[in-house]
């Protein structure tokens, strides 16, 4: 079966020198990670937390690039039937697509040959993170500040899910927007509870942002309600994205890879430069996921000190306050970017130490050397233990990183006694909750903490 596809959405023309570079090619790089990506967003709103499992079942699918003197279309071949209806691509997932191919496209080109960029910088890095989020479209002037990223687990239960849709709903009754991870579970809910919200409102210009990258968009495909999908290159500029595009954060119960992004958001918060900087953070849930909650702050508290727990607040089963916090936020952040100057819709004053751009390659040699130590500097240790926390989700959910596991066994962790024992209960813990992997997959452990 072949289809083929017209532009929709922020897709702007491409050079022939750049059609030329996604030509069909088993041994072209880009070609195959276009295609992977295009993939799982046909997969849009697949239960999924495997690249294997999805690329398994559609081994015959490809995808080419025709250049037109108009324009470009894409050949689809053997696509999922789910991305269409009465043979009509749907709408959405026809969106998605043409942005993998403009943050595909736009990433291969524009950053090789610039002399003067170094990425070993931290400056250069968070320009190149702007960079991508304007040609995406996604830094809009019309709005004053009101884009809460919702974190969260993918393999969530039923309650925690309807729990998300409910904090979802109530904050787009206030006109908040949702800017998620773009995937299943707790980055869907809080995007489907706020589409009610913001109907009500008759508000229809409603944003529904999803921030992914390569390694992982296919073991989380795009949720089909994300109307804004930006592809970055790799986990850290992703993590950057997401807190200098957003105004607040609320965190529902997940599994290592929340507990990632909470770790890399309070080592940026703890930075002394950063300590008059406004940044509402609440981390919520049902009455039944209070135990969850009640573990996390537990371990910040004995990891990073009295002073992280401040930079959060824990609301259980109380969606209407939690949206009335970020509303407040929000009101909180205008007042403060605009006495000093900062921009509303990027915060180029947040302070982002070195450490939490550089991309970590979780494989066996790196993350054996970590060093995880009480007496390190506390965004030091927050740096660390996010980098041990990512190695489990990608042993977890990346298909070259479970391929390395398959071959060399589990990543071992190592550190002080007492933090390799508190760490070893908290992912204890997500194996026990189901926290780790999609009900009904078995769980085998990535990872060994020696204790």
């Amino acid at each position: 079966m072949r289809k083929y596809i017209s532009p929709r959405g922020s897709m702007e023309l491409m050079s022939q020198f750049e059609v030329k570079r996604l030509k069909h090619s088993a041994s072209s790089e880009l070609y195959q990670l276009f295609r992977r990506c295009s993939l799982a967003v046909l997969c849009a709103g697949l239960q999924s937390d495997s690249d294997e499992s999805l690329f398994s079942l559609h081994q015959d699918f490809d995808i080419h690039v025709i250049q037109q003197a108009r324009g470009v279309k894409l050949e689809l071949v053997n696509p999922p039937a789910k991305a269409f209806v009465d043979g009509k691509i749907i709408a959405g997932t026809q969106e998605l697509l043409f942005s993998v191919l403009r943050d595909i496209v736009y990433l291969s080109n524009k950053y090789d040959n610039i002399k003067n960029l170094d990425l070993n910088k931290p400056f250069h890095i968070t320009n190149v993170v702007f960079d991508i989020l304007r040609n995406a479209h996604v830094i809009a002037k019309r709005h004053s500040p009101n884009i809460v990223i919702c974190w969260g687990g993918h393999s969530i239960k039923q309650h925690e899910y309807l729990y998300t849709k409910d904090v979802g709903y109530q904050m787009g009754l206030r006109g908040l927007d949702i800017c998620t991870g773009c995937g299943p579970g707790a980055m869907k809910g809080p995007m489907k509870g706020a589409a009610i919200g913001h109907a009500k409102q008759r508000n229809y210009q409603a944003r529904y942002i999803g921030l992914t990258e390569p390694s992982i968009i296919a073991s989380e495909p795009p949720n089909q309600i994300v109307n804004e999908l930006v592809i970055l290159p790799d986990i850290e500029k992703r993590l950057e994205a997401f807190i200098r595009l957003g105004h607040g954060v609320v965190i529902f119960p997940g599994g290592a890879g929340t507990a990632e992004e909470l770790l890399y958001l309070l080592g940026i918060l703890l930075a002394p430069k950063n300590k008059n900087n406004p940044m509402p953070v609440v981390l919520t849930g049902p009455k039944e996921s209070a135990d969850y909650f009640t573990e996390i702050d537990k371990f910040i508290g004995r990891t990073l000190g009295a002073e992280a727990q401040s930079k959060y607040k824990i609301v259980i089963d109380n969606p209407k306050e939690v949206a009335q916090l970020m509303a407040k936020g929000m009101a909180e952040i205008k007042q403060y970017r605009r006495s000093t100057g900062d921009s509303y819709h990027f915060a180029w004053e947040l302070h982002i130490d070195g450490q939490f751009q550089q991309p970590f390659n979780p494989n066996h040699k790196n993350v054996s050397e970590l060093l995880l130590d009480f007496n390190m500097e506390k965004s030091e240790l927050a740096a660390n233990l996010r980098r041990a926390f990512s190695a489990v989700v990608a042993g977890n959910v990346k298909g070259e990183t479970i391929q390395l596991i398959k071959e060399h066994g589990p990543f071992h962790i190592n550190g002080d006694k007492k933090l390799m024992a508190m760490m070893d209960k908290l992912l204890s813990a997500f194996v026990v909750q189901g926290r780790m992997k999609l009900p009904g997959s078995k769980y085998i452990p990535c990872y060994q903490v020696n204790k």
